[in-house]
């Protein structure tokens, strides 16, 4: 069976996206283990699967390289925008996408009739344990702990997802040794995202981030909310202001308030057919 897809990327967070919204698609964590390969494959972070829904515009699915099914995806639900937009399916700058995660506002950004940029409001940051979910009675903020086989200052995060935010210089670290450890540590009991950030100026930081599920990617949008979030708790940055966050792949603006809005880039970089 062909199946249409197309590959795009938001800060260099790359996935391939599938039009649901007529047909139903058959086996996606296995197809996304397959389609991910970037040797055998089409390559990519995961694949993404725009369905129809009846509380919202479109409904997102996401799944991650190893097959499994993320709740929440910053930089994909970008992209989600911009193909509904630009291939004419809402024609409207305002629009919410369903996901595990609840409901998203986007608003779309437009440049010669195609989608340019996109804001997202992600919803509040939570730090309640369980929430993200951590195995501990209190919030973790900027606390030092033992995990991932050290001692280590952290702050855990929700922002849909569950994050672990360590502030510390992220070059030269081995993010593919200590990256696994803290995503498979037993102190989090559904795994969790990891953002090693360093302030680099004023309201403005740098970030690697390990992804459960995908490994090293070049961004993370809910990363970026949760490395912010997590930088306002610790008094590193200021709520209310416009953070930069620089990822290896680009960068995302984040705004923390009562709520974490994100705006970031969409790119289709092509569209294509494949066998599944």
């Amino acid at each position: 069976m062909l199946k249409k897809f197309t590959k795009m990327h938001g800060a260099g967070n790359d996935y391939i996206y599938f039009d649901c919204l007529k047909e139903e698609f058959p086996d996606p964590s296995s197809a996304a283990v397959r389609l991910s390969d970037r040797h055998k494959g089409i390559g990519g972070d995961g694949i993404v699967l725009i369905c129809p829904s009846s509380v919202a515009d479109a409904r997102m699915r996401m799944f991650n390289a190893d097959g499994s099914e993320g709740n929440m995806c910053g930089n994909a639900i970008r992209c989600v925008g911009k193909y509904l937009f630009d291939n004419g399916i809402v024609k409207k700058h305002s629009l919410d996408i369903e996901t595990k995660s609840g409901i998203k506002h986007l608003f779309l950004y437009e440049k010669d009739g195609k989608t340019d940029r996109v804001r997202v409001d992600m919803g509040a940051a939570s730090f309640e344990p369980q929430a993200i979910p951590v195995r501990s009675s209190q919030p973790i903020v900027g606390k030092r702990m033992n995990v991932a086989g050290g001692e280590y200052e952290i702050t855990c995060v929700s922002m849909g997802n569950p994050h672990c935010v360590l502030f510390l210089p992220p070059d030269g670290l081995d993010l593919e040794k200590l990256g696994p450890k803290f995503e498979n540590d037993p102190l989090f009991p559904e795994r969790v995202n990891t953002e090693f950030v360093q302030k680099i100026g004023e309201n403005a930081l740098k970030m690697r981030v390990w992804e459960r599920g995908s490994g090293e990617t070049m961004a993370c949008g809910t990363g970026a909310c949760a490395a912010a979030a997590a930088a306002c708790a610790c008094g590193i940055c200021e709520r209310g202001k416009d953070i930069l966050v620089r990822l290896r792949g680009g960068d995302l603006v984040i705004n923390v308030s009562d709520t974490v809005t994100m705006t970031g880039e969409a790119v289709t970089v092509f569209t294509g057919e494949i066998e599944l």
